[in-house]
Order: structure tokens, then C-alpha cells, then sequence
């Protein structure tokens, strides 16, 4: 993690004012496209990091209280998620032995998930709007050649940025690569 680095934040005219060049993606060759978005988001990396914090605090403020749940039932479905796949010995075990305590338990869960479920989708909007504006604006601004020798150089593993390693994590290095 010692070697991680945060590139720039870059610019607003080079981000969206005059400097920055526009046009629709290549629909046709989603290859093209798909390096358009990659290397748009290795070289603005900072600036949708940014993006990405101030719509989900602004979705925040809106609904806090619902935020906090959703999160909270995100976390809380994780770790149980975790908790079993880890311990299934015991659950199977526990289910064997307490059927009615694990039906009732599953329609609570239902019924609570049911009740929340406007928080969770109060979660989702804080994350799927900056997720819709960061791919949006990846896909519509061309590349240039900073942009171009930026991903170069995080292809080669002479830099690693966040972005370079959260693209590594979804399976897109090749990509990323190429």
C-alpha cells in the first residue's frame, strides 16, 4: 500500500469546461468504447473520487436517518453473509436441530428487510447517481494524450493509482492493459 499513488486532481477546464472535448461513444465497438471509459477513469480518477463523495453526502443529508439504516443493513447482511459462509457447519447444524427458531428467524428477516427496504434504496440512489454521472462523463469526454500516456504508465506497473487497483479487483487489467 506504501506504493499507491493519488494522482492530481485535474483541472475543470481540462475536466468540463473549454479545454474538454465531448462526443458520443463508439456504440459499434464496444472495445473502443471500453478504453475510452478505462483510461477516462485511470486519468480522473481524483476528481470522480470527489464526485462520487459529494452526491452521496448531498443523498446523505437529504435522508440521513435512511442513509445510516441502509448502510447499516448493507453491513449487517455482509457480515451475516460472511458469518455463515465461514460457519456452516453450525448453521446446518443449528437449522437441523431448531427448525421452527430458523423459519420464524427467516420471516423476521424477510418482513424487517421488507420494512427497510426504503433505506436500502435510499443507499443504492447515494451510490448508483454518482456511479450514473462518473460513467456518463468517462464515456462521453475523449481521450487526450495525457490521458493515453497516464494509463500507459499504470499499465506498466510504473505507478499504481486507487482506480488502478479497484479496475485490477473487477477483472478489467486486461483492459487496462491493452
Amino acid at each position: 500500500m506504501d506504493d499507491i499513488e493519488i494522482p492530481p486532481f485535474r483541472p475543470l477546464d481540462d475536466f468540463i469546461k473549454e479545454s474538454a472535448r465531448f462526443s458520443a461513444p463508439a456504440v459499434g465497438n464496444p472495445m473502443r468504447w471500453a478504453n475510452r471509459v478505462i483510461d477516462n477513469l485511470l486519468y480522473y480518477q481524483t476528481n470522480y473520487f470527489l464526485i462520487l463523495v459529494v452526491i452521496f453526502l448531498i443523498v446523505g443529508c437529504i435522508n440521513p436517518s435512511q442513509m445510516l439504516l441502509g448502510l447499516a443493513i448493507v453491513i449487517a447482511a455482509f457480515l451475516g453473509f460472511s458469518y455463515c459462509s465461514t460457519n456452516k457447519k453450525e448453521v446446518k447444524e443449528f437449522k437441523k436441530d431448531h427448525p421452527v427458531v430458523c423459519v420464524v428467524a427467516l420471516c423476521l428477516v424477510i418482513w424487517l428487510l421488507f420494512y427497510l427496504f426504503g433505506s436500502i434504496l435510499v443507499l443504492i440512489w447515494g451510490l448508483a447517481a454518482p456511479a450514473s454521472v462518473i460513467f456518463i462523463h468517462a464515456s462521453l469526454r475523449m481521450r487526450n494524450m495525457k490521458n493515453k500516456m497516464s494509463k500507459k504508465i499504470e499499465s506498466l506497473g510504473l505507478k499504481r493509482t486507487p482506480m488502478g487497483m479497484i479496475l485490477f479487483t473487477f477483472g478489467l487489467e486486461e483492459q487496462a492493459r491493452s
